[in-house]
């Protein structure tokens, strides 16, 4: 199934939703999940395994994090190579002075920011998906 390629129907269609919880950024070396952990990302770097998960099971699991954020989804199919998604969602929110770290799926972008402004993130999402 393609995703969307054009920038303007991508952010007309994005429906950004808030999804519940608090999420956090943690890294375990060696690659491995600790148990009753079920991470929402996985990263493979070199320096260990990134892991985004919710702060309960980190917290839990007694793993180490500094960042917690709101996960916000754009309910869009975007495409992989679609060009001006996330040019665009990021300025907007900087021009906010949000920060955001982005991820991408395979069927859409997820937006991780942080967790006491996430709900001003969702309006600033929404108000550019009217203006487009």
């Amino acid at each position: 199934m393609t995703g969307e390629r054009d920038l303007r129907t991508l952010l007309r269609g994005m429906r950004p939703e808030l999804n519940p919880g608090r999420f956090v950024f943690t890294t375990v070396p060696g690659g491995e999940t600790p148990s009753g952990v079920m991470p929402v990302v996985t990263v493979a770097e070199r320096e260990g395994l990134t892991l985004v998960v919710p702060e309960e099971q980190a917290v839990a699991a007694r793993l180490a994090y500094d960042f917690v954020a709101g996960w916000i989804t754009l309910r869009v199919h975007s495409a992989l190579d679609a060009v001006g998604l996330t040019a665009a969602v990021s300025l907007a929110l900087t021009d906010a002075g949000l920060s955001c770290n982005v991820i991408a799926g395979y069927h859409h972008d997820h937006l991780f920011v942080p967790y006491e402004r996430a709900g001003e993130a969702l309006s600033v999402l929404e108000a550019l998906a009217a203006e487009s």
